[in-house]
């Protein structure tokens, strides 16, 4: 009796290929050819490449019976690489191994992986940066359709092998079937993605929010950039601590340079807080009460509060605000912190809430440029 796999059972493994290790329906041994080489050549592979599906250089140690393929991201053996070795990698020194190829036989050493992973690999191993270097640039366009490479002029190992040998043995013609292999896995690659069935759902396209606030050029005569200074206490676990007071507030519109700029005094002066935001305890008097009355009867109903984070806003009791923090953050597609690591400009004006206040202008200015 034949068993019958009902629709909910997981699907049968996929006939491997023991030799190239791809499935057997896109297996490309048939195309391997068999080229022996007075050059030696040693390729190091980094260990994420080996298991890559579409990767040539195990391709290569097929068609190369004395090629030799190594593992590993660390190699302090000399003894692997032989004899007269040269290191096949472009930077500063490298020699156009195409124009001026080594004099007698040497030792091809060929790093495996992509061109981060190959430029760790060189930079982590003073053995391979003491070798001559050898690059050179590809004089056709690489036949690699399936992975893209960061640069027009970069083809995969199978093909840089392909050039190198012709131009250390003098016979480039001999060297052209190593191309055979990779345009079969290339076009059956190319073939499968044809044929296999798209069931990716759709998702509904979500507006991102602009990376500029557009206010800043639609109403730039209302931007008004605003800080806040507290009078913050030593946070102390298990203590309680009292509530952050706010002792100044520093504004300017964006479009006039018109500025505010008023204080209040705490209840209780925190050791810190004089240190912090640089201010003289004589300049603290009034209330914080009566400090943002001030500020509302010199703001205007058409404002545009822009602030840096929630903090200082909470501290006045703004309402609808620009948070430059959160703005910047998707122009720089990072997280931010603190203004000063942003945008470290310095204003004559004393105390960090004027120079913090120079900050926020700064950034808006430089925005409303970027849009013109």
């Amino acid at each position: 009796m034949v068993s019958r796999a009902s629709p909910g059972d997981a699907p049968m493994p996929r006939a491997m290929c023991g030799r190239c290790r791809r499935p057997q329906s896109v297996c490309y041994c048939a195309a391997l050819p068999r080229l022996e080489t007075r050059t030696r050549v040693v390729i190091l592979q980094h260990p994420r490449e080996r298991d890559m599906p579409i990767g040539t250089a195990r391709m290569a140690s097929l068609c190369l019976p004395s090629s030799e393929l190594h593992v590993g991201v660390r190699w302090d053996d000399a003894a692997i690489l032989g004899a007269n070795p040269i290191l096949l990698y472009p930077g500063p020194g490298a020699r156009d191994i195409l124009r001026e190829p080594p004099v007698g036989p040497v030792t091809l050493v060929v790093v495996d992986g992509t061109w981060s992973q190959a430029k760790g690999v060189v930079r982590d191993n003073p053995l391979l940066r003491a070798l001559p270097r050898y690059a050179f640039a590809t004089p056709e366009p690489s036949q690699y359709r399936i992975r893209r490479e960061p640069d027009e002029k970069y083809v995969s190992t199978i093909e840089a092998l392909m050039h190198v040998l012709g131009a250390l043995e003098g016979d480039a013609a001999r060297f052209r079937p190593l191309l055979d292999p990779l345009t079969a896995m290339v076009d059956a690659q190319l073939r499968c993605q044809e044929e296999r069935p798209s069931h990716r759902i759709k998702k509904p396209k979500v507006e991102r929010p602009p990376r500029v606030p557009p206010e800043l050029v639609a109403r730039a005569g209302d931007l008004v950039c605003v800080i806040a200074e507290a009078n913050a206490w030593p946070y102390r676990d298990g203590e309680p601590s009292p509530p952050d007071e706010l002792i100044q507030i520093a504004a300017e519109r964006v479009a006039t340079g018109e500025r505010f700029v008023g204080h209040a005094a705490p209840r209780a002066l925190s050791p810190s807080t004089l240190f912090h935001t640089e201010l003289d305890a004589a300049q603290l008097t009034g209330t914080p009460d009566a400090l943002r009355a001030a500020f509302a009867a010199w703001s205007r109903p058409t404002d545009i509060p822009c602030v840096w984070g929630h903090y200082g806003a909470e501290l006045i009791g703004l309402g609808p605000r620009l948070d430059l923090r959160a703005a910047a953050q998707r122009l720089e597609n990072r997280r931010l912190g603190a203004l000063e690591h942003y945008a470290p400009t310095v204003d004559p004006a004393r105390g960090r809430g004027l120079r913090r206040l120079a900050m926020h202008v700064a950034i808006v200015r430089a925005w409303r440029a970027l849009l013109g």
